[in-house]
């Protein structure tokens, strides 16, 4: 086998193993905590706080509902119970009686929105806590494809490097270090030469040229110094 079919299938290795390298790379950065679940976990924090403070709302309301009616009894019991005989007293109390029930009735409606308000918000907490299950159940099942994937992933890493180890020792050291040269120049060290155009460049070869690469000799291309190959 030449030395340029050698580098050639060196390279598809290596490209290869780069490919796969940036997918796992890919995966690992998908692995993890996911915005899409954290976004939902902080509109469930805020949804359930929001509720929490409704509650202490409607809590305070039947606290001030609650000491209205005590009072509102009281002062009944003295105008309905026949221990007051003053006119006037009876007059005021009747007043006090009356500020009373007007005051009941206004924290009741506000006692009845803050309970509608509370019974909303309950919903809307439910709500978003199923969406949160969704998110995450989705996450979790992402999660352990991805974790599978990076496995298989390693594994085929593991074979590929190995296959490459074995492969780079067959070749001639000078060679793969001229290689490996040319990789980092030009991304690209070995091209194929197909109809007598190098791939690299697109540069039609000199007769020349052509005939030195057919005979497996190791040359560079004169237009863009890749290694030249002839499948």
């Amino acid at each position: 086998m030449s030395i340029a079919k050698q580098l050639y299938q060196l390279q598809e290795l290596d490209v290869e193993l780069e490919a796969k390298e940036r997918t796992l790379k890919q995966i690992v950065g998908q692995l993890g905590e996911n915005q899409a679940v954290v976004r939902v976990r902080h509109k469930l924090e805020a949804a359930c706080q929001h509720l929490e403070e409704l509650k202490r709302q409607q809590r305070f309301l039947e606290g001030e509902v609650d000491d209205i009616v005590t009072k509102l009894i009281t002062a009944e019991n003295k105008l309905y119970g026949g221990g007051i005989g003053n006119p006037k007293e009876l007059t005021n109390l009747q007043h006090e009686v009356d500020a009373l029930k007007d005051r009941r009735n206004q924290l009741e409606d506000k006692l009845l929105e803050a309970m509608e308000q509370v019974e909303r918000a309950t919903a809307g907490v439910a709500t978003v806590s199923n969406e949160l299950k969704t998110v995450e159940t989705d996450w979790q099942n992402q999660q352990q494809r991805l974790s599978a994937e990076m496995e298989q992933l390693k594994t085929i890493l593991s074979d590929l490097e190995h296959k490459r180890q074995l492969q780079s020792a067959e070749i001639d050291p000078k060679a793969v270090e001229f290689y490996h040269e040319l990789r980092k120049q030009k991304g690209e060290a070995v091209a194929r030469v197909e109809q007598g155009v190098c791939q690299g460049c697109r540069i039609s070869l000199t007769t020349t040229e052509l005939q030195r690469v057919r005979g497996g000799n190791l040359i560079k291309c004169n237009s863009c110094g890749r290694f030249l190959f002839l499948a």
